[in-house]
């Protein structure tokens, strides 16, 4: 009876330690009593990292989604202002990104396949969108359309939040100094995504052209 009596005490000793305790018992520690603002500070932090730890990874604007309600675009000068969700509530359009004013793709191929494309004026409101200042992407633009007759305007994103709202934003450091635009055009319909060209490398033209994307506007 004695040896009986002893396993199944070794038994239930073995199963309450192989037994999980609950994350909140770690807050039980002596080291905690008398202690409560110290144990809810590691109770919150514990659960913290458990969200973070099951937390999905953010992606992308998607099709359906409103344009981001920003007052951070800059037309022209700092204090000029612009939100393109209010731009879209009369009116369908395109946003282009790109991931500098005056780089060689961005000048030489992208924008320019907009301003010449016989399917602009049909195309509603074209904006181009970089993070640069107001007076760089001021005088890109008088650069490649020095009469303007095309319609297209030109915004600053120099802090990046409009970027970083659509999460179209990468890190090229050794490059643009810090964070830029993917190159990318997003067709606007109803002040809604109607469709992504987002280039897959960052900064390629093999989606993101007028060709491809004007026909959807």
């Amino acid at each position: 009876m004695a040896f009986r009596l002893a396993v199944r005490r070794g038994a239930h000793s073995f199963a309450a330690a192989a037994a999980p305790r609950p994350a909140a018992a770690a807050t039980s520690s002596p080291m905690f009593v008398g202690r409560p603002a110290v144990a809810a500070k590691v109770s919150a932090a514990m659960g913290m990292g458990m969200r973070r730890f099951h937390a999905s990874p953010r992606s992308f604007i998607e099709v359906g989604d409103p344009i981001p309600n920003l007052e951070v675009l800059h037309e022209g000068s700092p204090g000029n202002k612009v939100n393109l969700a209010k731009e879209f509530e009369t009116a369908d359009g395109v946003i282009v990104g790109v991931p500098a004013a005056f780089s060689g793709a961005c000048s030489e191929k992208h924008i320019p396949s907009y301003i010449k494309s016989p399917k602009l004026k049909d195309a509603g409101r074209v904006f181009v969108v970089s993070v640069n200042d107001a007076f760089v992407m001021k005088a890109w633009a008088d650069q490649l359309d020095p009469t303007h007759e095309s319609g297209i305007r030109f915004l600053a994103d120099p802090a990046g939040e409009f970027t970083k709202a659509l999460d179209l934003g990468f890190d090229a450091p050794a490059i643009f100094g810090g964070m830029r635009a993917k190159r990318y055009a997003l067709v606007v319909k109803d002040g809604k995504v109607k469709s992504l060209h987002v280039e897959p490398d960052n900064t390629g033209t093999n989606v993101s052209l007028a060709d491809k994307v004007l026909g959807e506007a």
